[in-house]
């Protein structure tokens, strides 16, 4: 083979990072890969969330063992499934839009379509995914969070029967800003730069794992789901400590913040000290890998399923 074919080989070779998808196929692929990562890791965001929230003086659960224990004990397996409806209502819009708005965020750095993007470019775009999923998250979050904390079996002692009747009493008792949306900011806080470090670490590992000649598509099952993996730990890294303070905040009664995020961080900083941020780390931890390798395997194969379906799209 001539020198000149070798080069036009390895320029005909797809790099991970070029030739973004179309927005369209982002959103519908986004879709499916949220609804892998929620079906995979809610019993330990229930978890999670009740560690978060104990309080301090009489705290229930020790640990995340005994939060598990007592749960399942109390409320059966489906207890960790508590408030899973919401997500899932919400996952495939909310990880469609996800996707979409990195696709656009690449796009929007892009002026060619053989550009490559640099780690900051990325960071930029999911930084933008970030903010275009808040408007689904935040109420998504609220009730989520409200059912998760819901614990026992005695349904006379259960203040919401579901995700609906949830939002209708949120909205009945402090309407739609400073009910159903309480929280946005914090969400807001939470999810900017850590999606940006999210999509920016699972573009950086495609792009060092991809071996030499091969393009995104031709990637294994298990170096996707290592990538997706370990981008959501790194996600976590920087999610954890906003979203204790989202979680505090969101199921507060009415007036206990009257600062919003500010008055929780000073709250639990003075009485619980700067380690209580990041109280319900070892699940988070634990359901990260899993989780996200699920959501990135579902989106990566739908992007495969998309591409061989529409491929002039």
């Amino acid at each position: 083979m001539a020198a000149t074919d070798v080069v036009e080989v390895e320029e005909n070779v797809e790099h991970p990072a070029k030739n973004p998808p179309s927005a369209l196929k982002s959103f519908l692929a986004g879709g499916v890969g949220g609804v892998c990562l929620v079906a995979s890791g809610h019993p330990l965001d229930t978890i999670k969330v009740r560690l978060q929230t104990q309080p301090k003086d009489a705290p229930l659960y020790s640990g995340v063992i005994d939060c598990a224990k007592k749960t399942i004990s109390k409320e059966g397996f489906k207890g960790l499934y508590k408030g899973m409806t919401a997500p899932i209502i919400g996952i495939t819009p909310l990880y469609a839009v996800c996707f979409w708005g990195f696709s656009i965020g690449k796009k929007l750095q892009i002026k060619n379509p053989n550009d490559v993007l640099t780690p900051l470019q990325n960071w930029n775009a999911g930084m933008l995914a970030g903010v275009c999923t808040t408007v689904i998250m935040a109420p998504g979050e609220r009730i989520k969070c409200l059912l998760q904390i819901q614990s026992g079996g005695d349904s006379s002692k259960v203040k919401y029967a579901g995700p609906v009747d949830c939002a209708k009493q949120i909205y009945k008792e402090a309407g739609l800003f400073r009910g159903i949306y309480k929280g946005t900011c914090a969400t807001l806080l939470r999810d900017v730069p850590a999606s940006g470090m999210y999509f920016m670490s699972y573009e950086l590992l495609l792009e060092n794992i991809t071996p030499a000649g091969q393009t995104r598509e031709q990637l294994s099952p298990l170096r996707i789901l290592f990538a997706g993996g370990t981008a959501g730990i790194f996600n976590w890294m920087v999610a954890i400590g906003p979203d204790t303070l989202k979680s505090r905040l969101q199921t507060a009664p009415e007036g206990t913040y009257p600062k919003g995020i500010r008055s929780v961080f000073k709250e639990l900083v003075r009485n619980e000290g700067p380690s209580a941020l990041f109280r319900g780390l070892t699940p988070v931890m634990v359901r990260a890998f899993p989780a996200n390798a699920a959501c990135f395997l579902g989106y990566e194969f739908a992007m495969r399923f998309l591409n061989w379906l529409l491929p002039n799209f």
